[in-house]
């Protein structure tokens, strides 16, 4: 009885391969990291994670990453709509420049946003002055959040936008609906309610 030949050739070697590296790169450091932490009982934990220290950390890079998302979510519908609404120049620029952190790793845009931000470097050396720090502080970690998070923002809700025609819109302000009100009955019911396939 001959053995069943799997689609993929070679699935066997890749999936052992996969695994391999998955186990050495993500399984053992997290599994270390589990067995470091009971090590010392569930009271060195709590303790741990409850040190104002800690806390004071929580609180930076949850908000940071609240108030990010808040900015992304307004500016990147706001360049989302004039992306499927308007035709300009320098339109698929801008839409190439958008997509520019998904290409770029994080570490590298890290990088470049110190060099930018540093105090002597190019926008640094003019914040400076003013007493505006951005590089090693709250603002430096703001603005590389929205940088990291915009391109998803964008590329989420573009389809749904372009998938609303502008007729609909159109009939709408002729009816008297204010523009919020044209944006929150159709675009935010049909980003956050889509319609089945069959209506």
């Amino acid at each position: 009885m001959s053995s069943e030949r799997h689609i993929l050739p070679g699935f066997k070697t890749s999936l052992g391969w996969s695994v391999t590296w998955l186990s050495l790169l993500v399984l053992l450091p997290l599994a270390a990291l589990a067995g470091k932490t009971a090590s010392g009982g569930w009271g060195h934990f709590w303790d741990t994670i409850t040190n104002p220290e800690v806390v004071a950390t929580y609180r930076v890079s949850f908000g940071i990453a609240f108030l990010a998302a808040l900015i992304n979510g307004v500016f990147g519908t706001l360049a989302a709509w004039v992306f499927a609404r308007y035709n300009f120049t320098g339109r698929r620029l801008l839409e190439a420049a958008t997509d520019l952190p998904f290409a770029l790793p994080t570490a590298v845009a890290g990088i470049a946003l110190t060099a930018l931000y540093s105090p002597n470097e190019w926008l640094g050396k003019y914040l400076q002055p003013l007493g505006i720090k951005v590089a090693f502080a709250p603002a430096g970690v703001l603005i590389a959040m929205i940088f990291i998070g915009f391109p998803f923002v964008v590329r989420a809700v573009q389809p749904v936008i372009a998938e609303l025609s502008a007729d609909v819109e159109e009939a709408a302000a002729c009816l008297g609906a204010t523009r919020w009100q044209t944006i929150r009955r159709l675009f935010f019911r049909r980003f956050y309610r889509p319609s089945s396939p069959g209506s």
